[in-house]
């Protein structure tokens, strides 16, 4: 457990780069070594329910529509309440939050199993509880990214984040999906629910180990009246509209997820199948050429920190990931979907730690659940609508050119906003300097 004295010690952190961060480092302290574990097994039911819901809907419906259904309830709850969520983690105990959003989500997975096991499972069930599952996700993302520097000190963030990225591909991408291929073929979609719901339990077993997380709310002058729930988020936003190094990347992710996430996820696996005529062997083989190759990059970046430049940096890595796509439809083999997956996620990640790094030493620590849930309200709204347009787009213009075109203009536009002016001026803050303007 971080001391009083340690938290501080976080918040004051500088973006200078680290000296020579040890990936394992952040493990030698208590408290977020149990947060890591638990997050970890959660996500490698992630990465089990991935199979199993896909198995599930196909079984009943054979149809497209139907996962798009399930697909749309789960996410759009967790948009609406991400910014509700992040308010509630700078106002309460983020270990409960984080607690009662595990519950829920364990839950819904157990209800699931329980159908499946009965045989009495049907579409609207998916439906309803992929919306309740989806809502209680909202609240986890910005009260899991605001606790990290309560549990480590600014010098370990760098491999912190690392250890992060490096868990998320390994878990879900690696071992989940593996995992709910063999559960599923061994006993069905139900096994692999339970088996989901078990990893929730576990997760939530090691934040109840967790020292009490106090809120870090903002204070005023004795007897003001405690501000609204509106008025907190506005706080949240209006510092995230005055730092241009946070509005501008927020809104070039949003640009970038727009053009390409959706040819990613929905063409991909067409490619695969029926351009280059390949198996799903050949298909779970691309995705793990990514999930490797984010894993090497997580433990690159997290040994040896992050180069002075780091805004650079990460708008470079993200714009080389994004061009990466274009590899989708420009490839002739399977092992060259391989190589452009590999690029596309190793240069993805090599950025995500750079962001979060960011994030957590130049946001204030009482401000950092709001930006935080901005940041993920911003980045993922367009995505529904990336989605629906890739099918129509693809009908006029070809499944290639889409994903050539996705990658060569979301390069395009992520990269142009390094050039907006004050972006790259976090490069030059000294340290605390945005926390004592904020808190001034």
């Amino acid at each position: 457990m971080t001391t009083p004295g340690g938290t501080e010690q976080a918040r004051s952190g500088g973006p200078a780069r680290a000296a020579g961060p040890r990936l394992l480092a952040p493990l030698r302290y208590r408290d977020f070594r149990i947060l890591w574990l638990g997050m970890s097994c959660s996500l490698l039911g992630d990465g089990v329910l991935l199979v199993a819901l896909a198995w599930q809907v196909y079984s009943l419906t054979g149809s497209p529509g139907g996962m798009a259904a399930v697909s749309v309830a789960l996410a759009v709850p967790q948009v609406l309440l991400l910014l509700l969520g992040g308010v509630v983690s700078d106002r309460a105990d983020r270990r409960l939050i984080m607690l009662v959003s595990e519950l829920v989500r364990g839950a819904c997975l157990v209800v699931m199993a329980a159908l499946a096991f009965a045989g009495a499972v049907r579409l609207g069930h998916l439906i309803v509880l992929a919306a309740v599952y989806g809502s209680a996700s909202g609240f986890f993302p910005p009260a899991y990214e605001s606790t990290l520097p309560n549990l480590v000190p600014a010098r370990e963030l760098v491999a912190t984040n690392a250890l992060d990225q490096l868990v998320r591909p390994a878990a879900v991408q690696l071992g989940g999906t593996l995992l709910g291929g063999v559960l599923v073929a061994a006993g069905g979609a139900g096994t692999a629910f339970a088996f989901d719901a078990f990893t929730f339990a576990v997760s939530a077993g090691c934040l109840l180990a967790l020292h009490p997380l106090p809120p870090r709310q903002e204070t005023g002058p004795a007897g003001r009246e405690r501000p609204s729930r509106w008025a907190d988020l506005r706080v949240g936003a209006d510092f995230v509209r005055r730092n241009a190094w946070l509005w501008a990347t927020l809104v070039a992710s949003a640009l970038a997820y727009l053009l390409f996430l959706g040819p990613t996820e929905v063409l991909l696996p067409y490619v695969v199948k029926q351009l280059l005529h390949g198996s799903a062997t050949d298909y779970a083989l691309v995705l793990a050429s990514g999930g490797v190759s984010a894993v090497l990059a997580a433990v690159l970046v997290g040994r040896r920190g992050l180069p002075r430049r780091f805004v650079t940096f990460m708008y470079c890595t993200w714009t080389l990931a994004t061009l990466a796509v274009a590899g989708y439809g420009l490839a002739t083999r399977i092992w060259q979907l391989a190589v452009a997956s590999a690029m596309v996620n190793g240069l993805e990640t090599g950025g995500l730690v750079a962001w979060a790094t960011m994030k957590q030493r130049l946001v204030p620590g009482a401000l950092l659940g709001r930006v935080s849930s901005v940041d993920w309200f911003v980045t993922i709204s367009l995505i529904p609508v990336s989605y629906a347009l890739t099918a129509p787009v693809a009908a006029a213009i070809g499944p290639r050119t889409t994903l050539i075109g996705a990658g060569v203009i979301g390069a395009a536009a992520t990269l142009v906003f390094l050039y907006v002016p004050g972006v790259r001026d976090a490069e030059r803050v000294p340290a605390g300097g945005p926390k004592a303007r904020a808190a001034g």
